[in-house]
């Protein structure tokens, strides 16, 4: 009798020609790249340093597409976006000390939106791993210890012969849910040295299913079935397992509303019946779901930002899919099912009972009248017209990364994505930089389709040398720069908070971003409010990057979390 651990993979023979005569002048870095390719890996991202040459070298040898960017933090937010839109782990090559640590912002906002990278770093060289003062170029006592409170594991090669087996964890690692950043780490002499170990072919890292158990999902269903009056609150999870269309399917089984988190957008259709959009930010929005006597909350943990600042209050029982397991029950107590949104949502859909409720569009209607009156009467007619610009003139279907900027936290709320993951944003992490480099990955993944960026003229300092990566690879991006002369939202938080901004700490000397984008070669225009839809919807047609500045002050909606 043969069971499945008994069966071996046999190699062809084609395979076993190259095992047993590897071609001459392979090094370590060579195992780092074949792995990768034995894994399904395409494309890679990164920055090259003294230690890190062995693999890049390698590259020269390999079929992998190389996107080199020009700061490593960059580099990090092009890998958590092409990962988000691929869902495949995005292979991010960086070198010791420095060019490791300059990734850290980029990968803790990996980790907080669950976006597959795999980061490979070089070490010093094996003799000075172990915590000793050598000196080496780059040394720290523990480069690993930086990152083992950001990323999902940690792997640290000693022998060309790990390379392989290590790489391939950190990518399993990577992709089971839910999906995070992983950091690989190996010597320099390790990747420099000569090898003879035979050419690294198809390599096995399935990712592990996390499989709802079946007598919670069982009372759950219960739950939702006799509730009166059932809501749900769909989160990042569920665009991370492309479990939107189970979400929909559930919540018109159940006559559910839905409304999305910040990162979870997209997750419903917005126009939808049931759909009450993204107001997480509204007291109305608030007092709806507390009134909710079962709410099924799916891929969130329920933060500041999907809570309204820890003002909900819950009233009914809470039922929470969370696929990392620290979120579950974190905040409010519920029936926590540890499991993918995807698997959870498909054993709800084939337990749950049908329930009629004529009434749940209409108080869906209400709720959604009751946030527009609220936001008009706040004299935010600019700010709801530049949004709705920005809409119509990005094409359906075509992704957008949005930087921490006002504009951003109003799409937040208030922007139809358009679709599931289409739209996506720092507020994971909450880090400047994010929209232009993102959007960059983002392209490198699906060159079919435009993508636009939307930063404020402080986050764009952050990543302007990235122009020449866009003009380098002829990327599709489209960069909106809303040009309001500093950091805007910090300007008015401190007004808000104290009366007055320091303005030696919020207002900013900036460049002419129109001459700066054509001093790379990037095509670039200053519009007005009354003219962003056609300038913008002209630049996202165009082949290739473009700059849009938009110079104008926007204004926040007053919170409602304050009391």
């Amino acid at each position: 009798m043969t069971h499945d651990h008994d069966l071996v993979l046999r190699p062809t023979a084609a395979q076993t020609e190259a095992a047993l005569n590897p071609p001459p002048g392979r090094i370590g870095g060579d195992l780092v790249v074949e792995t990768l390719a034995g894994l399904g890996a395409t494309t890679v991202f990164g920055l090259p340093g003294q230690h890190a040459l062995g693999m890049f070298d390698a590259l020269r040898r390999s079929d992998l597409r190389y996107v080199g960017l020009r700061v490593e933090n960059n580099a990090g937010f092009a890998a958590d976006a092409y990962g988000r839109i691929t869902g495949e782990a995005a292979p991010l090559l960086l070198s010791t000390g420095p060019g490791a640590l300059t990734s850290l912002a980029a990968l803790q906002e990996a980790a907080a939106a669950s976006a597959p990278v795999l980061a490979i770093s070089s070490q010093i060289p094996t003799a000075g791993l172990g915590g000793g003062r050598h000196g080496y170029l780059h040394e720290l006592p523990d480069q690993a210890a930086s990152f083992r409170g950001v990323v999902k594991s940690v792997h640290t090669v000693r022998t060309q012969s790990q390379i392989p087996s290590a790489i391939a964890a950190a990518w399993q690692s990577a992709l089971t849910a839910p999906h995070g950043p992983v950091w690989v780490e190996i010597p320099q002499d390790v990747l420099l040295a000569g090898t003879t170990l035979p050419v690294v072919t198809a390599v096995d890292a399935t990712p592990e299913d996390l499989v709802p158990r079946p007598e919670l999902t069982a009372v759950a269903a219960d739950l939702l079935s006799k509730a009166s009056r059932p809501a749900i609150i769909a989160g990042g999870g569920v665009v991370r397992a492309d479990a939107s269309g189970k979400l929909r399917l559930l919540a018109e089984k159940l006559n559910a509303p839905v409304v999305t988190t910040f990162g979870g957008k997209g997750a419903f259709p917005w126009e939808h019946p049931l759909s009450l959009r993204s107001w997480l930010e509204d007291r109305h929005t608030t007092d709806f779901l507390e009134d909710a006597d079962v709410l099924l909350v799916v891929g969130s943990g329920l933060g500041e930002l999907s809570s309204n600042y820890h003002t909900f209050k819950p009233r009914g029982r809470v039922v929470q899919i969370e696929a990392d397991l620290g979120k579950l029950e974190a905040n409010h107590p519920a029936l926590g099912i540890h499991a993918d949104a995807r698997l959870a949502l498909q054993a709800l859909l084939e337990t749950v009972c049908e329930r009629e409720d004529r009434t749940a569009p209409e108080r869906v209607r209400a709720l959604l009248e009751r946030v527009a009156d609220r936001i008009a009467s706040q004299d935010l007619t600019l700010e709801q017209e530049v949004l709705a610009s920005v809409r119509r003139a990005l094409p359906s279907g075509s992704p957008s990364f949005w930087d921490m900027t006002i504009l951003a936290y109003w799409a937040w709320s208030a922007f139809d994505p358009g679709g599931a993951n289409t739209m996506h944003s720092a507020q994971g992490a909450g880090g400047l930089g994010y929209g232009f480099p993102a959007a960059l990955g983002a392209a490198v993944a699906d060159p079919t389709r435009p993508v636009l960026a939307v930063s404020g003229d402080g986050g764009a300092l952050y990543s302007i040398a990235e122009l020449a990566t866009a003009r380098q690879y002829d990327l599709n991006v489209t960069w909106l720069i809303v040009d309001d002369g500093g950091y805007g939202i910090l300007r008015e938080y401190m007004t808000d908070a104290f009366g007055e901004a320091t303005a030696t700490a919020t207002e900013l000397t900036r460049p002419d971003y129109v001459a700066l984008a054509e001093a790379f070669g990037v095509p670039a225009l200053r519009t007005t409010p009354e003219s962003l839809e056609e300038d913008l919807a002209k630049s996202l047609a165009a082949h290739g990057p473009s700059v849009v500045v938009l110079p104008a002050v926007l204004r926040m909606f007053a919170p409602t979390h304050l009391g």
